[in-house]
């Protein structure tokens, strides 16, 4: 106990450096405990609360500080996520004597179905860039090919390196969530978009710089997952594409693509890396065109009778 932070703040900061280099967490995972433990210590003056101090009448006020300025329900839950996570590490190594946010339950949200393209949607949105050069034609066709043929996240895609890939490039490693590895696989078209990418790639960066990242913006730095997100949303709109478009939109569209021409849900489950079937499950879903079509081709009395 001797070494024990003192106050709320000390133990935040702990707190992170442990999940960050023994952990080994993601970058988005530590960024958003930062910022939600910054606004614990915001409401509750962490700087100089005692850490030994902190009760879950404390923790509840924060709470419904958030709730009070309308924050989403998802939002909400994530902060209670990250203080959960804060408190029960400092039980752990017994900072505390007790943990004061097993009193704390996240409140209920709405349940949307994930957001997908279709294909028509996707197909033409990947020969955008060719039609509409708004930043580096190569480079975004490439991105939008990835994306759609691997279903892999937006971070996994902006962390990978050419020595991730195999030799044909049909196929990388990837560290998902939690650092857990796995193996993800492109399309013949995503191939060839990646090559003639790869191509233009070296001339824009400079010859005494060596650069890891596939993707790199046009001084020739990595992308970030902002970068690509921007990137992706400059397209939403053109034509064919009449709803807002992100990288997770194609990761969506990925899943209820494979399902809808029959991949098992636990394989699509080992694709996307999900670690529990249900995340997968919300995939299941069908358009209401494919339902009525189904039911058309399948019941009785479905079809449309012809003879009158």
């Amino acid at each position: 106990m001797a070494d024990a932070p003192a106050t709320l703040q000390e133990a935040c900061e702990e707190f992170l450096l442990y999940e960050s280099s023994v952990r080994n967490l993601a970058l988005n995972t530590i960024a958003g405990y930062r910022n939600d433990l910054a606004r614990l210590c915001r409401l509750l003056g962490g700087a100089s609360l005692p850490l030994t101090s902190v009760t879950v009448t404390d923790l509840r006020f924060c709470i419904g500080e958030l709730s009070r300025k309308k924050s989403a329900a998802s939002s909400v839950n994530r902060f209670i996520a990250a203080v959960r996570s804060l408190f029960a590490y400092c039980r752990r190594f017994e900072y505390i004597k007790s943990n004061p946010a097993t009193e704390l339950h996240t409140v209920k949200q709405p349940r949307h179905l994930p957001r997908f393209m279709t294909e028509s949607e996707v197909d033409a949105l990947c020969s955008q860039p060719e039609r509409k050069t708004l930043l580096w034609q190569t480079r975004d066709t490439a991105i939008f090919e990835m994306l759609y043929s691997s279903g892999c996240r937006v971070s996994e895609l902006a962390s990978l390196r050419l020595s991730d890939f195999s030799a044909d490039f049909r196929s990388a490693v990837v560290t998902g969530k939690g650092g857990k590895d796995r193996r993800v696989f492109f399309s013949e078209q995503a191939g060839k978009a990646l090559a003639g990418y790869l191509r233009e790639r070296a001339a824009r960066i400079p010859k005494n710089r060596t650069v890891s990242a596939v993707f790199i913006n046009m001084q020739g730095t990595p992308l970030t997952t902002r970068g690509i997100r921007y990137i992706v949303s400059r397209y939403s709109g053109l034509e064919g594409t009449d709803k807002p478009v992100s990288p997770h939109a194609f990761r969506h569209t990925f899943a209820t693509s494979m399902l809808s021409h029959g991949a098992d849900v636990r394989v699509v489950q080992e694709l996307l890396g999900h670690s529990s079937i249900s995340t997968t499950q919300r995939y299941t879903h069908i358009t209401t065109e494919q339902l009525i079509e189904i039911y058309n081709r399948a019941h009785p009395h479905g079809g449309s009778d012809e003879n009158g």
